[in-house]
């Protein structure tokens, strides 16, 4: 099975009660063999361009993995699900995933190089 990032909006009057869409999608990616690795809920956000006469949707991001025979079937029952505005799903790039996060963990390890420098002049100061 291979990974994908499905961005979800979904119609801003489901602001109060998302729960019931997420388990229709939730349930859409399980009936076609798929399992939910993680879940990024952004809130309520403004869109670039009116979708459907909306100028607002609810932003979530799925990381699924999913069988690559069932992705055009996720895809067509998402289309006619009335609670999602819009969907998209990605092949997210790994290896650039990685990437960043190596070079945040080594960003992180300098700061706290230049923070354990600075302590001890601190305390001989004091």
């Amino acid at each position: 099975m291979a990974q994908y990032e499905v961005a979800v909006l979904y119609h801003p009057s489901l602001e109060v009660d998302l729960s019931k869409a997420e388990d229709r999608v939730k349930k859409i990616f399980k009936d076609n063999g798929g399992e939910i690795v993680s879940i990024d809920n952004w809130g309520k956000r403004k869109l670039a361009y009116t979708i459907k006469k909306n100028e607002y949707a609810i932003y979530v991001f799925y990381l699924v993995e999913l069988p690559g025979s069932a992705v055009a079937k996720v895809e067509s029952t998402l289309n006619i699900t009335d609670e999602v505005i819009r969907f998209l799903i990605t092949k997210p790039d790994l290896k650039a995933m990685a990437k960043a996060e190596a070079a945040k963990t080594l960003k992180a390890e300098q700061a706290a190089k230049r923070g354990e420098v600075n302590e001890p002049e601190k305390e001989e100061e004091d």
